[in-house]
C-alpha cells in the first residue's frame, strides 16, 4: 500500500507540473555525441559519478582506428559525471571505460564499455544511408540503457533581444497612406513572422483556416478585398510581407511517400509538414498563388532579412521502426511545386550531425530569396540535433537545445528507482551559423550552464554572443537555483561571465541593449539587474533594484529608460508558515536606468485584479508602438477579485498608454465591458496597429478602426463565417 501511495503522489506531481520521468536501476549509461570538432573537443556524460583518478589509473582511455592508445588532454568535471577530451587530432576514435572507473563500482554496473566517435575539422555531411542508420541504432541503444520512458518536456518556444536601435524599427514604415505599423521585432532589419501584417493600405490577417485581406484605405467603410482559403488539413500560422509577395506559413499533414505500400491513402503513415505559400499581391483584390513549398516538421521560428526568408522546423523521425523494418526512411522530407510538389527525402549530402549532440530529432533550415519568388532555388539543410530557441541578426543565426544534466544520487527521491527530470535541470547547447544570402553554414557550438527562458535571453553584439541562464530549480531548498550571464567570442569560446546571481530565484525576462544587459529574476520580489557587458572579458553587475512583482517582457524606451510589462504581486501572511506570494493584476513599470548603479522604478500602472492578462506577457509581437506619439498598447482581458479564491471576468479589448521618461498615463481604454462569464475567442483582439491617422484592432472575426488622436470609434468590419 505504501508503494502504491508513492507512485500515486509521483503521478499527480507529474500531471500537475507537466514533467516526464526517467527510471534508474544499478546500470550506468553513457551519453555522448558521435561527432566532435577538433577546436572544441568532445564530451561524454555518465549517469553515475566517476573517480577523479580514473584517467590516471587507466580505467578510461582512448584508442584510434588502428586500436592504438592515444595520448591526449582528458579530464573529469567536478560533478564527476562529465568527461571532456581536448586537443585530439582529426580521426576516428573509441573511448574505453572500465567498471572500476565508477565511484560506486561495487553497486553499479557499467560493464567495460566502448563509445565510438569522430573528430572533424569542420562539420561534414553524411556519407550515406549506413552512417545515418548507425547513428539512430546507437541512439536507441543509449536510450534502452537509460531505460527512459516518455519525452523530456521543453520550456518556452520562440523569441527575442538586441539593441536599443530595434526600437526605431518598431515605430513604422512609409506606405501608400503614410506611416504604418510593423511587427515588434527583436532585431532591427530582421522581420519576424506574425498573425497580422499591413502594407499601409491593406491588412493581412489569419482568421481560422483562412487569410483575410482587408482594404482599410477608407477606415469608415472597410471591406474584405479577398480571402485565401486553405484545406481542412492545412492551418495558416504566420505571415510575412515582402514587397508584392505575401508569405503564408502553415502546418499540414501529408501521407508519407512509401513505395510498394498496399494501403489506402487514409491509412498511410502521415508526416507533419510546414508549408509555405507565396502569393503575388501586386493586386491585393486578386492574389495569385505563384508557388508552394515546404519542409517536414513543426515550425520552430522564421525570419525575413534582406528579402531572404529563413525558417527552421523540428523533425522527430520514428527511428524505433528500425526494429521492425530493414530499410526505413529516416531522413526529413521537403517539397516544391516547381518540382512536381511531391515529398522527397533530403539527400544525404544535405544532412550533418551537430557536434555535442546525440538526439533523435532534426533541425531543418530552409531558405529562399524572395526577390524572384517564382524561380529562385530553395535551400534545405538538415542537422541532427533539435532546437528550442532561435536568435538571428543579419549575419548570424543561433539555435539552442537543452543538454539535460543527470541528477546527483543525493538528489534522487527516497525511492531510488524513480527520479523526476525537470526542464530547469539542463544546460544549453548553442549552435552558431553564418548567413550569406540563402547560404547557412555551421560555424561553431558551445555548451553553457543553465537553461534559457526565451529568445530575449540571448543576442550578438560586435561579434560577441551574450546569454543569460537559470541553473537549477527555484523551489529546491537543498540546492537553490542561480542565474548566470555568459559572453562567448565569434568561435563560441567563453571569454567572460557573471555567475551565481539571485540564488533561489529564476529569470522572468531579459534584454540586451548594446553594452548593457538587463535581467529580471523573481521569487518574492523583482530584482532588476543592470549588467555592464562593454568589456566582454569582464562583465560586471552595476546595479540592482528590488520591487514587488515581476516583468515578463522588457522593452527599451530610450537609452536611459526601460519599460517592464508583467504582474503585480504581494506577500500574504500564512499562519505558522512562510508568507505566500500572490499574483495580482497586470503591471507596467517605467525603469530609470540613467544611473546604472542605482536603477529606479520611476512609475507604475496596475491593471485589473488577479487573472488579468495580456498576450504581451508571453508574445512580444502583441505590443503596439507608435514612437512619435509615445504610444504603447496591447490586448488585454480584465478580471476582478470577488472574494475568496474567485475572480470575475469583466471584459476584454485593448489598452493604450502614453509612456515617456516622465511617466505612464492611460491614453485609451478600448475594453468592452460584458456580463458574459467567458471570453469570446472570435472577437478577442490579437493585434493592434496603425495606418496613417487611424488605429486598428484585429481579431479573429473582425477589425475595428479608431481615430489615433481621439480613439473614438470610426468603423468596423465583421468577417463572414
Amino acid at each position: 500500500m505504501k508503494k502504491k501511495k508513492i507512485w500515486l503522489i509521483a503521478a499527480i506531481a507529474i500531471a500537475v507540473a507537466g514533467l516526464s520521468f526517467v527510471f534508474f536501476n544499478d546500470k550506468v549509461s553513457v551519453s555522448a555525441s558521435s561527432v566532435a570538432l577538433a577546436e572544441q573537443g568532445w564530451k561524454a556524460n555518465f549517469s553515475s559519478s566517476l573517480h577523479q583518478e580514473a584517467i590516471d589509473k587507466g580505467y578510461i582511455y582512448i584508442t584510434d582506428e588502428n586500436g592504438d592508445r592515444v595520448d591526449t588532454e582528458m579530464f573529469i568535471h567536478e560533478n564527476g559525471k562529465t568527461l571532456e577530451i581536448r586537443g585530439i587530432p582529426i580521426g576516428e576514435y573509441q573511448l574505453h571505460i572500465k567498471n572500476a572507473a565508477l565511484k560506486n563500482s561495487f553497486m553499479k554496473s557499467l560493464v567495460d564499455t566502448e563509445v565510438s566517435f569522430a573528430v572533424q575539422e569542420q562539420l561534414e555531411k553524411l556519407s550515406g544511408e549506413e552512417e545515418l542508420r548507425n547513428y539512430f541504432a546507437r541512439l536507441m541503444e543509449m536510450q534502452q540503457n537509460n531505460r527512459q520512458f516518455g519525452g523530456i518536456m521543453q520550456e518556452g518556444s520562440e523569441e527575442t533581444a538586441e539593441s536599443a536601435d530595434s526600437a526605431a524599427g518598431e515605430s513604422g514604415s512609409s506606405g501608400a497612406n503614410g506611416d504604418y505599423s510593423t511587427t515588434n521585432n527583436q532585431v532591427e532589419g530582421v522581420d519576424e513572422a506574425d498573425l497580422v501584417k499591413t502594407d499601409g493600405s491593406y491588412i493581412y490577417s489569419i482568421s481560422e483556416s483562412r487569410v483575410v485581406i482587408s482594404d482599410v484605405r477608407n477606415p469608415q467603410e472597410m471591406v474584405v478585398a479577398a480571402e485565401l482559403p486553405f484545406t481542412e488539413e492545412t492551418y495558416p500560422q504566420q505571415l510575412f510581407l515582402s514587397e508584392d509577395t505575401l508569405v503564408v506559413m502553415g502546418s499540414r499533414f501529408s501521407a508519407m511517400p512509401i513505395d510498394n505500400f498496399q494501403l489506402p491513402h487514409s491509412q498511410l503513415p502521415h508526416l507533419g509538414i510546414t508549408s509555405v505559400y507565396l502569393y503575388d499581391i501586386s493586386s491585393p483584390e486578386s492574389p495569385q498563388l505563384i508557388r508552394e513549398f515546404g519542409a517536414e516538421g513543426n515550425l520552430s521560428g522564421a525570419r525575413l532579412a534582406n528579402n531572404v526568408l529563413y525558417f527552421v522546423t523540428n523533425v522527430y523521425p520514428d527511428y524505433w521502426v528500425l526494429e521492425e523494418q530493414d530499410e526505413p526512411e529516416l531522413r526529413p522530407h521537403r517539397y516544391d511545386s516547381n518540382d512536381g510538389g511531391e515529398l522527397q527525402p533530403l539527400p544525404y549530402d544535405s544532412i550533418a550531425v551537430l557536434p555535442g549532440t546525440m538526439e533523435g530529432s532534426y533541425s531543418v533550415i530552409t531558405t529562399i530569396d524572395l526577390n524572384a519568388p517564382e524561380t529562385n532555388d530553395i535551400s534545405t539543410e538538415g542537422f541532427l540535433g533539435g532546437n528550442e530557441q532561435l536568435y538571428m541578426n543579419e549575419e548570424s543565426l543561433y539555435l539552442t537545445a537543452s543538454a539535460y544534466v543527470p541528477l546527483d544520487e543525493e538528489q534522487m527521491p527516497g525511492n531510488r528507482e524513480m527520479a523526476i527530470w525537470l526542464p530547469q535541470q539542463a544546460n544549453t547547447e548553442v549552435f552558431k551559423f553564418s548567413l550569406s544570402g540563402t547560404a547557412v553554414d555551421f560555424l561553431a557550438s558551445a555548451e553553457i550552464t543553465g537553461s534559457l527562458l526565451n529568445q530575449f535571453s540571448m543576442d550578438e553584439y560586435n561579434g560577441y554572443f551574450r546569454a543569460v541562464t537559470t541553473e537549477g530549480i527555484a523551489w529546491d531548498l537543498t540546492s537553490p537555483s542561480k542565474n548566470h550571464l555568459f559572453i562567448l567570442d565569434g568561435q563560441m569560446n567563453q571569454v567572460g561571465s557573471v555567475e551565481d546571481l539571485a540564488p533561489g530565484e529564476r529569470i522572468y525576462s531579459a534584454r540586451f541593449i548594446e553594452q548593457k544587459a538587463y535581467m529580471v529574476t523573481f521569487k518574492e520580489t523583482d530584482p532588476l539587474f543592470v549588467i555592464d557587458v562593454s568589456v566582454p572579458s569582464s562583465p560586471e553587475v552595476l546595479g540592482e533594484l528590488k520591487i514587488p512583482g515581476f516583468s515578463n517582457y522588457l522593452h527599451p524606451l530610450d537609452e536611459n529608460h526601460l519599460i517592464g510589462f508583467g504582474y503585480d504581486t504581494k506577500l500574504v501572511p500564512v499562519k505558522g508558515g512562510e508568507p505566500r506570494v500572490v499574483t495580482g493584476g497586470m503591471k507596467i513599470s517605467l525603469f530609470d536606468v540613467s544611473d546604472f548603479t542605482d536603477p529606479l522604478e520611476k512609475d507604475t500602472e496596475i491593471i485589473g485584479g488577479p487573472g488579468t492578462y495580456s498576450a504581451l506577457q508571453y508574445d512580444h509581437k502583441a505590443l503596439f508602438t507608435h514612437q512619435e506619439k509615445n504610444l504603447f498598447g496591447f490586448p488585454a482581458a480584465l478580471y476582478a477579485e470577488t472574494g475568496g479564491d474567485y475572480v470575475e471576468f469583466e471584459g476584454e479589448g485593448a489598452l493604450i498608454y502614453t509612456i515617456t521618461p516622465d511617466g505612464i498615463s492611460q491614453a485609451a481604454n478600448l475594453i468592452e465591458q460584458t456580463d458574459d462569464q467567458y471570453e469570446d475567442w472570435n472577437t478577442a483582439i490579437q493585434r493592434i496597429l496603425y495606418v496613417g491617422g487611424e488605429l486598428y484592432t484585429v481579431a479573429n472575426g473582425e477589425i475595428k478602426s479608431y481615430g489615433l488622436d481621439t480613439f473614438e470609434p470610426i468603423g468596423s468590419l465583421v468577417f463572414d463565417k
